[in-house]
């Protein structure tokens, strides 16, 4: 995509209509069928906003997750608006104190997985000021029983190291819909878990769109582009999370890597075999080797036989680190000049504020506010 205007909504919806029924995961993966034969008919007509907040380097969850799939997305035509978002850790005392080297971190680790900013469009928050000032409208236009409800807030409040929950937390899906919708952004890459979150974004689409659009559609309403692959476990058995503590990051070296894969959690039973829903450790690490074969967790599993949950873990343990070999390689060679990463960030956020900009003229203008 070249232009900021509005896209073409995808058959089946509309700008302006709220779809039939919330996306769930089960509609969300429907959808995807539709979005992925579109988007190799013409990619450029997308624009994809995605990101992450620097609370810490990146990790495996992260790369089959949603990670993988934006470089394929860029490789592919589609334009990408990749975020880091600051303001989002500011209650965080632990990260705040290093913010800088978080965000260097994390370009770090786009870089090295293949994001290319002459192609995606890498910027943080904080360089954003037009952005930001979206959120104060689209707060108007949620309840805060609406807010309370999310789901992924409350898990976030529940595994946070904070005591209370903050009002940026608490306004942290709405900060988001600022973040899709400052660039228009019809496809948004994420996690079935991350769902709620953009059910919130195209809530506010619709909303803003009925209140001041006058019969014309100012935002559209993004869709999920889900990730293929099933969520990872982390190395207790849980949700893999940097704010866990048990995942395995890009970064990591092979060492490391080894030293966490051995301490995973497994079972008691000798013979490996995939079943996800009885063996979720297992069946975990199984995923794991596969996706980094590119073979399905069926044949890792029949390779290890009844080689036991030693033998299954030296096999994920060679399949990762010769999966992420070049990815550490490019990233030691990134690392060397950290004020090339901060004029990837300057350029980025220059870019970003000038959609920004536009896009907040058209919001004053719709709700009669340039004065």
């Amino acid at each position: 995509m070249d232009t900021f205007t509005a896209r073409t909504p995808a058959p089946g919806a509309t700008a302006s209509t709220p779809s039939p029924d919330p996306l769930g995961v089960s509609a969300a993966r429907d959808r995807n069928a539709v979005l992925e034969e579109l988007i190799h008919q013409d990619p450029r007509r997308f624009r994809v906003l995605t990101g992450d907040r620097p609370t810490g380097r990146l990790h495996l969850g992260h790369y089959f997750g949603t990670l993988h799939n934006r470089v394929r997305l860029q490789d592919l035509g589609v334009e990408m608006f990749v975020l880091i978002a600051d303001y989002q850790v500011l209650t965080d005392r632990e990260v705040a104190d290093d913010l800088t080297g978080h965000v260097e971190e994390l370009v770090l680790d786009y870089l090295a997985i293949g994001v290319d900013p002459a192609r995606s469009t890498i910027f943080a928050h904080s360089a954003v000021p037009a952005l930001n000032q979206l959120m104060l409208p689209f707060l108007s236009l949620v309840s805060v029983a609406e807010l309370r409800r999310n789901p992924t807030v409350k898990d976030e409040n529940v595994h946070s190291r904070q005591s209370a929950v903050s009002g940026l937390m608490f306004t942290y899906p709405v900060h988001q819909a600022a973040d899709i919708l400052f660039c228009k952004a019809d496809l948004v890459p994420v996690g079935q878990d991350q769902l709620p979150h953009l059910e919130v974004t195209r809530t506010i689409a619709r909303r803003f769109n009925d209140r001041y659009g006058g019969g014309s559609a100012v935002f559209p309403q993004p869709d999920a582009l889900l990730s293929r692959a099933p969520l990872l476990l982390g190395t207790d058995g849980t949700k893999m999370s940097k704010s866990r503590g048990n995942a395995i990051a890009l970064a990591a070296g092979a060492d490391e890597t080894a030293r966490l894969i051995k301490g995973a959690r497994t079972d008691s039973e000798r013979h490996i075999f995939y079943d996800p829903a009885n063996r979720p450790e297992v069946s975990s690490l199984l995923l794991l080797a596969a996706l980094c074969q590119q073979r399905t967790p069926q044949q890792v599993a029949a390779d290890i036989g009844s080689g036991g949950a030693a033998a299954l873990k030296r096999t994920v343990t060679e399949a990762v680190n010769e999966y992420l070999a070049p990815v550490r390689a490019r990233r030691s060679a990134y690392a060397r000049d950290r004020g090339h990463l901060r004029q990837i960030l300057r350029e980025g956020s220059e870019r970003a504020g000038a959609v920004a900009e536009a896009t907040l003229a058209e919001v004053r203008a719709a709700m009669h506010s340039r004065y």
